[in-house]
């Protein structure tokens, strides 16, 4: 018989339950074990609803505290050497700072990095190497949870990061190669597999993702060494998962791996199936991720039973295994938390519950026909076709003026004459202050919006909330001596998520959350048809707080691509043209904040280079098209316009062109926990441009000193001109509280003060003629 597998389900809960313990814990309102204690509720019941809809493979250690390669770094005792002061202590606080950073109890230590995992909004914590560093086990989460859910009467395949993919994940803090310490990790891992093995375990879910990349021959052959050093070394038996993309010439080194089972993402890697089927697997199993488990659309049934037809035939039922493509963590929790979703709509979508219903249905269908299953299959097809021909999908007058973009809307005059023209708009100092756009989005700010909405509270009563806050936020910019001035978000929920409820061709959902990273939840909007802007969306406020000051205020926008990449994206059409519909909503927007006295525009792009496929080869496509519709919004306004962008947790050395080629007149970066060394990608580049390295790590709880962030500073200008730095945060500061934010950004004003009071008379006291030395590329 066909048997079911599931990769990993979502962890937060249908009512972010794990994000409100963690926060509580972080602030003190509950211990550790009421925490843990609420972690173990939360497992039980979402094993007991996979098994429920008949999954026979269940996964365990998908579930995590924080962050999956943070619990492997803590499994492996990978531990930087700046946490060892609490290594000996709690392991939880231990672990809590290691993703946060820590300052109590005479201990201030730094966070980890964090970066995008793979071309998702997920992010994970960097485990860090040097050649020195040691491996033991120091955690047994992965079998404890195994052991948890084996005395709730349910056998796991418990998930485990590969060590391969752990290191290559990584980061060398020295002259070495993380590779080069495998041979050190892999011992570390055969006694988690023995345990695990001795403990009832019969399969463990290996997780190999970078197998997805273009890899170099030594990165296949460290996948290759660690494979057959497990085989060798341990009687579990191994299903290796790939996912995110096609293996393509990865292919013929997996296939001869020392594995029991093999996982093929089918979504982003359908290509691959040719060979898949062409290949004889040696009694191999076969696992098919047919199912999305990164969007929430319905499956196609039909495609779906037709590739597992071909598999059964090749391999044999006993063989194969249908899962999803990825693990669901991707995706919200169930559809039925949503009964307020127009019906229609809701008639197209599965959620991560109902896709478990999918991967079931399949399984059946495939394992006793389809005659009992005619009803399902005939309501799967008329859902299909309803959607196809749906009226609501399709806007002529938006697609035809896409069609009509000419290459001339693209464009600006080049940024050496367009910055004389802002440099005498703006008048502003050497190293310009700014925050990168949201203030603190205070409890008592969420729950006048949250009685606003459910209809407490007037819209007149409301927005006199707003605009007090508003003027708050100015009143003490100006007071801190800031140059640049945001409004601070007070009206809006999301950074995505409000601007597509402004827009045509988007849905909402109450309870769609996806984790974003720790315990912070995003809720994507659900792209269904053709997009565009019936009205201006953030004229009122932008303009509001510029009426209380004579400082610029930045107009906030949200860029097409990070709009695109952080929705659920019709899968109808190309998301180059979703993208290109979007910016031209944009477009309009920064033209409405223009002929309103907005001068400086920020588009925020953080998601622009966590869009770029994992694959070499189809970069150029996506970063061509990504880039156009960037500069699409952004050309429609006077060079004295200021457009500023944003972009954090990224790399940039592989997207310098790109990046250049936005020609935003502002780029802010992350790039304090880096210590600056993003910087280096621009340097390189010579980047011509204006940029702002963040000098202030807003995702942790630490407020920086002034000297912490001098030295950030003084080595930004190290790498770069210093009439071309700007000073600001690593992004924005709506999950932050304002005590901590007024003590960092004080810091931070201090700081470029006294750098400005460093640098030598003439350039202190003559406007800044960039444009005299900036190259063109």
């Amino acid at each position: 018989m066909i048997q079911t597998a599931n990769l990993g389900f979502p962890r937060m809960g249908l009512d972010r339950e794990l994000k409100k313990a963690t926060e509580r814990y972080w602030k003190g309102k509950i211990s550790r074990e009421d925490l843990l204690l609420q972690a173990s509720e939360l497992r039980s019941r979402h094993w007991q609803l996979q098994k429920e809809a008949g999954i026979d493979m269940i996964p365990s250690n998908d579930f995590s505290l924080y962050d999956h390669v943070l619990d492997t770094v803590a499994m492996v005792g990978a531990i930087p050497d700046r946490f060892h002061s609490l290594a000996e202590g709690d392991k939880l606080e231990l672990y809590f700072a290691m993703a946060r950073g820590s300052q109590k109890d005479g201990v201030d230590v730094v966070a980890m990095e964090m970066t995008k995992w793979f071309d998702t909004n997920y992010h994970y914590i960097v485990p860090e190497f040097k050649k020195t560093t040691a491996f033991s086990l120091s955690s047994l989460k992965v079998v404890e949870e195994f052991k948890e859910a084996l005395s709730l009467g349910i056998k796991t395949r418990p998930v485990l990061l590969s060590p391969a993919s752990f290191l290559m994940l990584g980061k060398a803090y020295d002259d070495h190669a993380p590779l080069d310490l495998l041979e050190k990790l892999l011992p570390i891992y055969k006694s988690v597999l023995d345990m695990l093995a001795d403990a009832g375990a019969e399969w463990v879910q290996l997780d190999e993702p970078c197998l997805g990349l273009d890899l170099e021959p030594e990165e296949i052959d460290a996948i290759t060494r660690a494979q057959q050093y497990l085989a060798a070394h341990s009687s579990i038996k191994i299903m290796l998962t790939s996912y995110f993309a096609p293996l393509k010439e990865n292919l013929c080194q997996v296939f001869s791996l020392p594995v029991a089972g093999l996982h093929f993402d089918l979504i982003r890697g359908y290509e691959d199936w040719k060979s898949v089927i062409d290949t004889p697997f040696h009694g191999k199993v076969v696992s098919l991720g047919l199912i999305d488990g990164r969007n929430i659309w319905r499956a196609d049934l039909e495609d779906v039973l037709s590739i597992v037809q071909q598999a059964v035939q090749k391999f044999g039922p006993e063989k194969v295994v249908v899962a999803p493509s990825c693990s669901m963590l991707h995706c919200p929790m169930d559809l039925d938390s949503e009964p307020e979703l127009d019906h229609e709509i809701r008639s197209w979508l599965a959620f991560a519950k109902q896709k478990l219903a999918e991967l079931s249905l399949v399984a059946a269908i495939a394992n006793h026909g389809r005659e009992q299953y005619a009803g399902a299959l005939s309501e799967f097809a008329r859902i299909g076709e309803s959607r196809k021909s749906s009226t609501r999908i399709h806007d002529l007058k938006v697609k035809q003026r896409a069609n009509a973009v000419q290459q001339l809307d693209y464009h600006r005059i080049p940024f050496r004459e367009r910055v004389v023209l802002q440099e005498e708009s703006l008048s502003l100092p050497l190293l310009p202050t700014t925050s990168i756009g949201s203030f603190p989005q205070t409890s008592s700010i969420r729950q006048m919006r949250a009685r606003y909405k459910k209809g407490e509270l007037s819209r007149e009563r409301y927005e006199e909330f707003l605009a007090e806050e508003t003027k708050q936020a100015i009143r003490w910019q100006e007071s801190a001596g800031i140059d640049v001035l945001v409004h601070g978000e007070f009206e809006r929920n999301d950074m995505v998520e409000y601007f597509g409820e402004q827009l045509n061709g988007f849905a909402f959902t109450k309870n769609g959350w996806v984790q974003s990273y720790g315990s912070r939840c995003v809720k994507p909007p659900i792209i269904y048809g053709d997009v565009s802007r019936p009205h201006s969306m953030t004229v009122r406020w932008s303009s509001y707080a510029q009426g209380l000051t004579v400082k610029p205020v930045k107009g906030m926008l949200t860029g097409p691509v990070t709009i695109l990449q952080w929705s659920f994206v019709r899968n109808d059409q190309e998301r180059k043209e979703t993208c290109k519909q979007i910016a031209l909503a944009i477009r309009d927007e920064v033209k409405d904040l223009e002929n309103n006295h907005i001068q400086v525009i920020q588009i925020d792009e953080p998601a622009f280079r966590e869009g770029l496929p994992l694959r070499k080869a189809e970069h150029k496509d996506y970063l061509d098209w990504a880039s156009q519709c960037f500069r699409l919004s952004s050309s429609g306004v006077k060079s004295t316009t200021q457009i500023h962008t944003h972009m954090c947790y990224s790399e940039f050395n592989d997207i310098m062109d790109a990046i250049a080629s936005l020609d935003a007149d502002v780029i802010s970066i992350e790039t304090s926990r880096s210590a600056m060394e993003l910087l280096d990608a621009f340097v390189s580049f010579q980047y011509p441009n204006q940029i702002g390295p963040g000098v202030y790590d807003i995702h942790s709880p630490r407020i920086p000193s002034q000297a912490e962030m001098t030295k950030l500073l003084s080595k930004a200008l190290e790498y770069l001109d210093h009439r071309q730095v700007w000073v600001n945060p690593d992004c924005g500061l709506k999950t932050r509280n304002w005590d901590e934010v007024k003590a960092a950004l004080t810091n931070m004003v201090s700081s470029a003060r006294e750098l400005r009071q460093a640098l030598s008379s003439q350039a202190k006291g003559q406007p800044l003629k960039q444009a005299e030395r900036v190259q063109t590329h």
